[in-house]
């Protein structure tokens, strides 16, 4: 496999919902792939089987392609590299750890549990870093083999060489570097002989051909240890980016203490896929200028690991609310219809008989006055029912002394209208204004109270021919007889 080729990896355990973290992760990762033609690989790390969680990897791949970050490589697409899962490739991890073991890089560890903790305690009893003192390393091939032939269970370490200096290049960062010192000798295969993280990723980076590790801030300490099983096992070490934490307003770190953390949570929010990934890819990239509105194509065509920050980036809602509400701007009616439905279909609208083409003509006049889709139908219920109060603040402020008269007037106007268009409605209005020598407002407001029982909306005159004739005329007398 050439590593003149860009390839970059997304490599989430299965442990849950897929992080926003995580998404941006994918997505810078999906991002630099296409920008560069490269592949982009989705890897299920599921060595941990204590947090192995059912249907997670379906909900992980169905996340990723709601979002529209469809994988090249991965489950279900094979590329030549596979298995995709890492618990199907032990036995690829058991013959590098035999190799590392072989060559003194690293060793097998019997300790107990109870003495790893006096070894932590003592060390922090003395004011140094609790790390292993690598206390088995001593024991011979043979003294390791009896105690395996007895029974006793053993995890494999990674052999840390002592004072030296381990660094790397960070395409975000810069150079970086790590003292061996402060490095424990990490675990590399469990008691029950899965791998742990650092093993498998390497492994499976090299192997798979992964030439760029574009990952969250929180393998920076790690990735020391990742740059030794690179050089023990003799393989080049790809170019390393690692990303700034995603913080709450406060600039703790992101949880779902203060908040929604999941894709899934946004999704059923109702937050466009296309609003949810504009807005993740801003949260610590920017490409220099004051722009804010992408779509997914334009990202492709914009993103470099260079406009990625190293300080942390505020997950700030009002911005991802502001971006669904530009992104549904531009969606078709058609688009938005299944979501309209289902909401309309969910809520306590009372005339649920409203056929697809009714809802088609309603979104395009609720657009400018909503954030999710949800709410085209639920924030307009005057669309469907006509009103049986009216707002009291409108009442007292636009239905004069008059009101009720001239109400009644325009009734008699329109009922005489034969299917009439949003422009009949219009001119009907201000004739009947003019005769009685009055301002088109004081029909206007009092006609929208009316047809709709609140003061403010889409244009009237769309409102009245989305409505049609007979409920218009009925609406207009019922507020008349009500209002007084």
């Amino acid at each position: 496999m050439s590593r003149d080729t860009v390839r970059v990896r997304f490599a989430p355990s299965p442990t849950g919902y897929l992080h926003v973290g995580g998404l941006r992760t994918a997505l810078y990762n999906y991002l630099f792939a296409k920008k560069n033609g490269g592949a982009f690989v989705l890897r299920i790390e599921d060595t941990d089987r204590s947090r192995y969680v059912e249907g997670a990897v379906e909900n992980l791949i169905d996340a990723l392609r709601w979002a529209g970050l469809d994988y090249d490589e991965g489950p279900g697409k094979e590329g030549g590299v596979g298995p995709y899962l890492q618990s199907e490739r032990l036995e690829i991890y058991n013959e590098r750890v035999a190799q590392l073991i072989e060559d003194g890089k690293a060793y097998r560890c019997f300790c107990t549990p109870e003495r790893l903790d006096e070894v932590r305690k003592k060390a922090q009893a003395e004011g140094g870093q609790p790390k292993y003192d690598k206390h088995c390393l001593a024991l011979s091939e043979e003294e390791a083999n009896a105690k395996l032939d007895a029974g006793e269970q053993c995890v494999v370490r990674l052999n840390v060489p002592e004072g030296e200096t381990i660094s790397f290049e960070d395409r975000v960062r810069g150079t970086v570097s790590f003292s061996s010192d402060t490095l424990d000798d990490q675990v590399l295969i469990k008691s029950d002989g899965y791998p742990t993280y650092h093993l498998a990723n390497v492994v499976d980076d090299r192997l798979m051909g992964i030439t760029h590790v574009i990952r969250g801030e929180e393998w920076l300490s790690s990735t020391p240890k990742h740059v030794l099983l690179y050089q023990y096992l003799g393989w080049d070490v790809p170019e390393f980016a690692h990303l700034p934490l995603l913080l709450n307003p406060d600039r703790s770190k992101l949880s779902k203490r203060q908040g929604d953390v999941a894709v899934e949570d946004y999704r059923a929010k109702g937050y466009l896929p296309e609003a949810l990934v504009n807005f993740v890819a801003l949260l610590g990239w920017t490409a220099g200028d004051d722009r804010e509105f992408y779509e997914l194509e334009e990202l492709v065509e914009a993103f470099t690991l260079e406009r990625v920050n190293k300080a942390g980036a505020v997950f700030n809602v009002e911005k991802l609310d502001w971006l669904n509400e530009e992104h549904l701007k531009k969606q078709s009616p058609e688009a938005l219809l299944p979501a309209v439905r289902a909401a309309y279909e969910a809520s306590d609208i009372k005339n649920k008989s409203a056929s697809d083409d009714y809802l088609v003509k309603i979104i395009p006049l609720m657009l400018e006055r909503v954030t999710f889709p949800s709410e085209i139908a639920t924030t307009a219920p005057y669309f469907f029912d006509a009103p049986t109060e009216y707002d009291e603040k409108g009442v007292k402020k636009r239905w004069k002394d008059d009101a009720a008269e001239n109400t009644r007037a325009l009734a008699d106007a329109y009922e005489k209208l034969d299917a009439p268009t949003k422009d009949d409605y219009e001119r009907v209005l201000r004739e009947v204004a003019e005769k009685k020598d009055l301002g088109a407002g004081r029909f206007i407001h009092p006609a929208r109270l009316a047809a709709t029982g609140v003061p403010g909306g889409p244009g009237l005159f769309d409102v009245l021919e989305l409505l049609g004739k007979g409920e218009v005329v009925a609406r207009l007398r019922a507020a008349a007889e009500r209002l007084g």
